[in-house]
């Protein structure tokens, strides 16, 4: 990828481990915790996606509510565990090599920015609480437009606010949808395929695959 300005970052799933919270509670979950953990994401995604097809935004905080309660009960989750569940959703933990990959690009001088379903007060606490506040020129929020990825209008916010062209932005997400929208856009759109998935049939390719976001150093 040559000329590429601005760096874009999903929040959820490539920055931002979405497992965290349900992992950091394994012991009272038990060993089904990382089946919950799963069904709970996919169980918000699709919240998300029928909402914006219904045009009955909800905020990405209510919806994480609204799909651990549906996952608790599929999962026989003792309810009492809820609140600590949602707190730690708050302040889910980054993969391992985030951070540091994250200071390297910042000092090669790209701008970096987050693009995320996430509410705008999510956002800002999950990065204060990873101690990112110095790293992110911007972080963007649906909330903003109120529509959840992959919507075009999603896609269209780091364009009015950076005025570039499309091909001057890099696109990284671990979600397979999200990396096809991105790419349908315009965007140079790059898979994070940590867990050696396959990718979904919706009239894209990504640039390119990587391991993980350390992997981007050798391409820009």
């Amino acid at each position: 990828m040559k000329n590429i300005k601005v760096i874009i970052f999903d929040a959820y799933g490539t920055l931002f481990d979405v497992n965290s919270a349900a992992e950091k509670c394994k012991n009272k979950i038990g060993h089904k915790w990382e089946l919950f953990a799963n069904y709970w994401r996919t169980t918000q995604l699709e919240y998300t996606w029928l909402r914006s097809l219904m045009s009955r935004y909800k905020d990405f905080w209510k919806i994480t509510e609204d799909s651990l309660d549906k996952s608790m009960r599929v999962f026989e989750i003792d309810t009492s565990m809820k609140n600590e569940l949602l707190k730690l959703y708050k302040i889910l933990s980054t993969f391992p090599e985030v951070n540091e990959t994250l200071k390297k690009l910042k000092e090669k001088k790209y701008k970096l920015i987050i693009l995320s379903n996430g509410t705008h007060s999510l956002l800002k606490e999950l990065v204060t609480s990873n101690n990112l506040e110095s790293i992110f020129d911007d972080v963007l929020s649906v909330e903003d437009v109120k529509m959840y990825k992959p919507h075009s209008d999603v896609y269209k916010m780091p364009l009015e606010k950076y005025h570039i062209e499309k091909n001057q932005f890099a696109y990284l997400s671990a979600n397979t949808w999200d990396v096809s929208a991105a790419g349908n856009f315009g965007f140079n759109a790059v898979w994070v395929n940590r867990n050696k998935n396959i990718f979904d049939n919706l009239d894209y390719k990504p640039i390119t695959e990587i391991n993980n976001l350390n992997d981007l150093n050798n391409l820009i």
